[in-house]
């Protein structure tokens, strides 16, 4: 079993968006898509504190981060982990985010509301090639 992400899946870190899994309050799972920025092995999403996936989080850290290479169905990227939640004062993180995709979060959000660092801390990872035999 590795934590680490291999190079041959590497570039699925440079996807537009990716697929967050949370436990939801009824046991079942919550997949919502994501902004994420990845350096090295470190994933990590900016989200609103309001959201049910940052509750479904604080209450079960267990999460899985999904990427699917959209010009090979076959090839993906599942990291599973536990999930950090720290908060993002001064939109400090959300700003990195926000220049990843020409966005400014605070637009997201009203005016006394605020955002928190999800920072994936993986316990497995799979990198499949279905093609390639992995």
């Amino acid at each position: 079993m590795t934590t680490s992400i291999p190079d041959s899946h590497r570039d699925l870190l440079e996807a537009a968006t990716a697929v967050l899994a949370t436990n939801g309050p009824d046991g079942r799972p919550q997949l919502s898509a994501v902004w994420f920025l990845a350096e090295h092995d470190t994933i990590r999403v900016s989200l609103h504190t309001s959201r049910q996936k940052v509750k479904n989080m604080r209450a079960h850290p267990a999460v899985t981060f999904f990427v699917l290479d959209p010009a090979a169905p076959t090839r993906y990227l599942e990291v599973r982990g536990d999930a950090e939640i720290t908060d993002d004062e001064g939109y400090a993180f959300a700003d990195k985010i926000g220049a990843k995709y020409g966005a400014d979060l605070r637009a997201f959000d009203g005016p006394a509301q605020s955002r928190v660092v999800i920072t994936i801390h993986p316990t497995r990872v799979n990198a499949i090639d279905l093609l390639a035999g992995s």
